[in-house]
């Protein structure tokens, strides 16, 4: 059975947020932040991109490959097509407001999957505020996902004595999107 697409219902939207009252272990955060940018050629499109996701969050990107050739796209396998800078912490919520704010805080309820993570994309990235527009650069379009945790998800990354998180501490879809809704102001079509 398919999660109802829809905004989230009030009485949920409480009861979840009474359940994070009283227990701050279940109260999510923003693991991370990914700004992907494919351009599809390597060579000078990709070095602009490049320059372009290094000004707005001031990372230094990591180049992707083609996983396999289409020639249709004039792609071959191995080329570098895309950059992809990764945020956490402070970088990442103060990008992601900056990135919502270009959307005009609105994420679709489809947007957001089973574990409560979310993605959206920017088709222009000057429309991403205090950004000017470089004629030398031109204009890209990026995707966001931002990836949410809960405490205790260390348990499933860490070396020694990896474990798998329980059922009942995973997030879901639900509450994602009120964290998106309370924390980050975002507006839920």
């Amino acid at each position: 059975m398919c999660p109802p697409e829809g905004p989230i219902d009030p009485a949920v939207e409480a009861e979840i947020l009474e359940r994070w009252s009283k227990n701050p272990m279940l109260k999510p955060r923003i693991e991370k932040v990914v700004v992907n940018c494919c351009v599809g050629k390597s060579g000078e499109p990709l070095e602009k991109a490049m320059k372009i996701l290094e000004e707005l969050t001031g990372q230094k990107p990591c180049i992707r490959k083609a996983k396999k050739t289409i020639r249709g796209f004039g792609i071959r396998k191995g080329e570098p097509i895309a950059c992809v800078v990764t945020l956490r912490k402070q970088k990442a919520l103060e990008f992601l407001k900056k990135a919502l704010a270009a959307v005009e805080n609105k994420v679709k309820a489809s947007s957001f999957d089973e574990h409560g993570n979310f993605s959206f994309g920017i088709k222009e990235h000057i429309e991403i505020p205090g950004t000017k527009y470089k004629p030398e650069l031109g204009i890209i379009g990026m995707d966001i996902c931002v990836s949410l945790e809960r405490p205790g998800y260390r348990v499933k990354r860490r070396k020694r004595c990896r474990a798998k998180v329980g059922r009942k501490h995973l997030l879901t879809r639900e509450e994602g999107m009120v964290f998106a809704k309370h924390e980050l102001g975002v507006e839920i079509v």
